[in-house]
């Protein structure tokens, strides 16, 4: 389509110069025709019929028709002719003005334009000077011509010897006066000499309409594609984004990038496994009222979770009070790096539960919770398991079940871990090699080591709590009427003892 517009907009403009050439020539050759016309029948009547109905004799007089066999002289036929052809041609004017004219005619009423030529004409006294003037109207213009009249030497032996002539001194080539042709021309008719290219115009603005119509139509169309699609985004991002809160966040990153594709599929991968519980749970659940354990258990596991995710880890499944989680899986730094990683975050998570356990100290709550971690490294499937109408992203295997019981046999705020593990990152941590123990489900006897924990002793108030090997000390004293405090200190002081017996 706008090739096509390209290729007729030059035929346009080439068909209208030529309509318009054809209009002027037209328009000249009518006028001329006219002119010849006017200029025949005024020489007919006026010097042919006289000179005959004077049986051949003429006399050339400004007052002619007064005279039998007069005829015009060249000023007077210039006047009348103009007058003729003024009153029949319409559109086009002749003036014949004489800067010194006989006395019994009129004074010409010159107009600013031919006062100016005429005194142009006068200073530079050549006949073949000219001057021009456009005006006219908004509907209409007028284009106006002078010339000089230039005296020649029938003119200056008339005029010097005419009795009516006011100047007597006449020499030929003087500028005795000017004559002006006007023509006019309405703008409608130049307007349509235009055709062809006025029906380009509407053609292709009319198609233009019709094509904003279109746009618009499509606009609005669009615009409510636009506001559906956003609507559907929006739900879908809501959507996404409960949904994530039940998927690790690599994971749901993987599924929703294209990276991972969701369906039956597992994989063969040395991962570093994380386990951990609360000791004694059970015993805890009866202290506290369901609501009570709800909040405190869900706070531990939004503090657990910010720390495994800073870390890295891959959380696998929360199960009552137990947290399972890896490393290697989707993203994995190497074996010995995702092991680093592991323990790091076992020791913050170690760390954190002793400062949370001061707040819920503060708070009420009497039994705070003790978490026993156990880690290991080894190959394990990890992937989708499950069905196709349902599935869930996990891993199998005996590594993992070895990592359940490692946490089994550690100790309260105590973290355990294998050979496979220690071995990877024994220059970071110090830990001690416990008993060979054979666990159930696992056919090799394994070595497990016990990490050497830092020292958490904190204080805070009346509250006093220290946690190292061989110790675990906790005392709230607000909480001591007079007989328990003497006791505590009691207890306290036959601890003194004791490591002083040993000491010596």
């Amino acid at each position: 389509m706008a090739f096509l517009a390209l290729i007729l907009l030059p035929v346009a403009v080439f068909m209208d110069l030529r309509s318009i050439s054809d209009q002027n020539l037209q328009s000249q050759a009518t006028t001329l025709n006219r002119v010849i016309s006017v200029f025949r029948s005024y020489y007919a009547s006026n010097v042919v019929g006289r000179i005959l109905a004077a049986d051949g004799q003429a006399q050339p007089l400004h007052t002619y028709l007064d005279t039998n066999g007069g005829i015009p002289i060249p000023a007077t036929l210039s006047i009348e002719l103009g007058e003729e052809i003024g009153a029949r041609q319409g559109d086009v004017t002749y003036r014949f003005v004489s800067k010194f004219p006989f006395r019994n005619r009129a004074e010409y009423a010159l107009t600013p334009f031919e006062i100016e030529a005429l005194e142009k004409f006068t200073a530079n006294g050549s006949p073949n000077d000219s001057a021009t003037d456009v005006s006219g109207s908004l509907l209409s213009r007028e284009f106006t011509v002078a010339t000089p009249v230039v005296m020649g030497s029938a003119c200056v032996a008339c005029h010097n010897n005419h009795i009516e002539s006011p100047k007597k001194d006449w020499r030929v080539g003087d500028i005795r006066g000017i004559q002006t042709i006007t023509v006019r021309q309405p703008l409608t008719l130049n307007l349509w000499s235009f055709k062809y290219l006025l029906a380009y115009l509407t053609t292709a603005g009319g198609i233009g309409f019709l094509f904003a119509l279109m746009q618009f139509g499509l606009a609005r169309e669009f615009g409510g594609l636009n506001n559906e699609l956003e609507a559907k985004n929006e739900f879908l991002v809501k959507i996404s984004t409960k949904l994530s809160k039940y998927l690790p966040p690599q994971i749901y990153e993987s599924i929703f990038t294209g990276e991972k594709e969701v369906e039956i599929s597992t994989e063969r991968k040395k991962l570093t496994v994380f386990f951990s519980d609360i000791k004694d749970f059970t015993a805890t659940t009866e202290r506290l009222q369901p609501e009570e354990l709800t909040n405190l258990l869900n706070e531990y596991f939004s503090e657990m979770s910010a720390i495994a995710e800073r870390h890295g880890a891959t959380i696998d499944k929360f199960i009552g009070d137990a947290i399972v989680a890896f490393f290697g899986d989707p993203v994995t730094r190497g074996a010995a790096e995702d092991a680093r990683a592991c323990l790091k975050m076992a020791v913050e998570m170690q760390a954190r539960l002793t400062e949370l356990n001061l707040e819920w100290l503060e708070r009420g709550y009497e039994h705070p919770f003790k978490a026993r971690i156990g880690i290991n490294t080894g190959y394990c499937n990890v992937g989708n398991f499950g069905s196709e109408s349902r599935m869930n992203y996990t891993i199998i295997g005996a590594e993992a079940n070895l990592a359940a019981r490692l946490e089994s046999i550690a100790k309260p705020g105590g973290i355990v871990m294998s050979y496979e593990t220690w071995a990877l990152v024994r220059n970071q941590v110090s830990a001690r090699p416990m008993r060979p123990t054979r666990f159930k489900g696992i056919s090799r006897e394994v070595v497990p080591y016990e990490v050497n924990m830092p020292n958490s002793s904190q204080s805070t108030g009346h509250i006093v709590k220290e946690s190292t090997t061989g110790m675990e000390l906790f005392l709230n004293t607000t909480n001591l009427d007079p007989d328990a405090r003497e006791a505590a200190r009691q207890v306290l002081l036959r601890g003194i003892a004791a490591i002083d017996e040993t000491d010596s």
